[in-house]
């Protein structure tokens, strides 16, 4: 009896023991956590309050969590600009026409690469991944648009980055862990493999299309030389190249300096660091707001994608 109880009193403190290290554990990593998540937000922070503030104020270090002097003057020259609003459409189309087409390249690709009996599959995953390591190069490419009839289109957008071998890659890996077992019983219910594919595949597939989707739409969004290559009607810009215009326009050049008294040249050196934190808040806020839709997904998706080759 006597044996019994101290045996039962040694697993409580064994089980307290656990508890406290636990806890200290625990409060270990919130607290690094916590110190991370600041070092991120406040570059944040500082950029969205410095977007309204007047730059003296930022130049001076007065501005921190708080706009300083609050004033508006870098939206509005940031919105004036004629081609803003057709600018945003046109990345707006950009990235949902080629994050679609993307997307439909990926899983199609990842889909018969992921079955067993595909025929030379190693021959053709190799041909995939070489793909990663070579390239034709800046200039090879642009003669191919050019006899493709590409240049200054918007198509020259979507069209030549229609998929990623990395990303085909990740779908490929994920569509490798859907268990054997659900073709079995789809093939002797007389589901044929278009039909696997769309009523199976694709809606086990909802996680690493999230993911897929997260990264290709920032890539279109953010992308800016391939604009800058291949497009010259203004008619065609992204939001990007646009935005290099209107901070381009505010910048004082070598050449104006002798023209210029040296307050008017402090202005516009104030209005072009002004510029540049309003710039950032308009080109990153809509994808930014992207983000929480697809966060649930995230994790998961890139960890199931990474697991097995």
């Amino acid at each position: 009896m006597t044996l019994a109880v101290s045996r039962q009193d040694e697993g409580v403190r064994n089980k307290i023991r656990t508890s406290a290290s636990d806890k200290r554990f625990y409060f270990t990593v919130n607290l690094i956590l916590g110190l991370v998540t600041l070092i991120v937000l406040v570059p944040l922070i500082f950029i969205v309050m410095a977007s309204f503030s007047a730059p003296e104020a930022v130049n001076s270090g007065k501005v921190l969590l708080w706009p300083v002097d609050f004033t508006l003057d870098g939206y509005k020259a940031v919105f004036k600009h004629k081609l803003l609003g057709v600018s945003y459409l046109n990345t707006f189309f950009y990235t949902i026409a080629g994050t679609a087409v993307n997307i439909s390249m990926t899983m199609i690709a990842a889909y018969p690469l992921a079955r067993k009996d595909l025929p030379f599959k190693g021959v053709i995953l190799f041909l995939f991944t070489f793909t990663m390591l070579f390239s034709g190069g800046t200039i090879p490419t642009y003669i191919l648009m050019g006899q493709l009839h590409m240049i200054n289109t918007r198509w020259v957008m979507i069209i030549p980055g229609a998929i990623s071998v990395y990303n085909m890659i990740i779908a490929r890996t994920f569509l490798q862990n859907i268990p054997g077992e659900l073709e079995e019983a789809a093939t002797i219910d007389g589901c044929s493999d278009f039909q696997y594919f769309f009523r199976i595949a694709l809606p086990l597939s909802g996680t690493v299309i999230a993911v897929l989707t997260l990264y290709y739409a920032v890539a279109h969004w953010n992308d800016y030389f391939t604009a800058f290559l291949y497009l010259s009607k203004r008619e065609y810009y992204p939001l990007q190249i646009v935005l290099r215009e209107v901070l381009i326009a505010n910048s004082v050049s070598a050449n104006d300096i002798a023209d210029m008294d040296a307050e008017t040249m402090l202005a516009r050196q104030g209005m072009k660091d002004l510029l540049k934190y309003g710039l950032i808040i308009v080109s990153s806020a809509p994808i930014l707001a992207l983000y929480p839709f697809v966060r649930k997904y995230f994790l998961k998706g890139v960890m199931i994608g990474a697991l097995k080759g």
